[in-house]
């Protein structure tokens, strides 16, 4: 198995986290995992983007060749990467943000999620965006348990010193797996 995920958005929506939490997820369940970010010079408000890769076998190159999956957080993103992802391939999107023709590609599955309105109203973190839309990934790809997921996530964060968030977290994760 080998897996390539675009993460998407404009700076400071937590994109480049959500690639993070994946590739560690993958880690913590014994796989192989690399992350690649890019962002332009201005990081909050501009765009930003990270490629992960993981597999249970050897990764070639980290770099973006043709994603399996992209996660667009926002319009410019889903315009620029919704011909990169491969045919068969899955673009999930913040249905709050992400306006789209999801007839655009025939070839490509498009899951609508309304992330935002899940973070910000229902949750009252809107921080949580980014993770509400891991979990709603993490179900629709179907590679790791929701347990699986949420243990791999809460080792990163506790490791990284952010384990007082993983109450909001985990909140944040199955609100999006429950989402799809």
């Amino acid at each position: 198995m080998t897996k390539e995920i675009v993460f998407a958005g404009f700076g400071g929506q937590g994109v480049l986290t959500a690639g993070l939490v994946i590739s560690q997820v993958a880690l913590y369940n014994g796989l192989n995992a690399t992350w690649m970010p890019s962002y332009g010079p201005a990081m909050r408000g501009g765009t930003a983007n990270c490629t992960v890769k993981y597999s249970s076998g050897r990764i070639y190159s980290p770099g973006r060749e043709q994603p399996d999956v992209i996660m667009a957080l926002n319009i410019p993103s889903f315009n620029a990467f919704i011909q990169a992802v491969k045919p068969g391939g899955l673009m999930l999107i913040d249905g709050d943000i992400v306006t789209c023709d999801t007839n655009v590609r025939d070839d490509v599955k498009i899951v609508s999620v309304p992330g935002s309105s899940i973070a910000t109203d229902e949750l009252k973190n809107p921080k949580g965006l980014n993770i509400v839309m891991i979990g709603a990934m993490v179900k629709v790809m179907g590679d790791f348990t929701k347990e699986d997921a949420i243990a791999g996530m809460s080792d990163m964060f506790r490791k990284k010193g952010k384990g007082k968030f993983e109450e909001a977290n985990i909140a944040a994760f199955e609100r999006g797996y429950a989402s799809v």
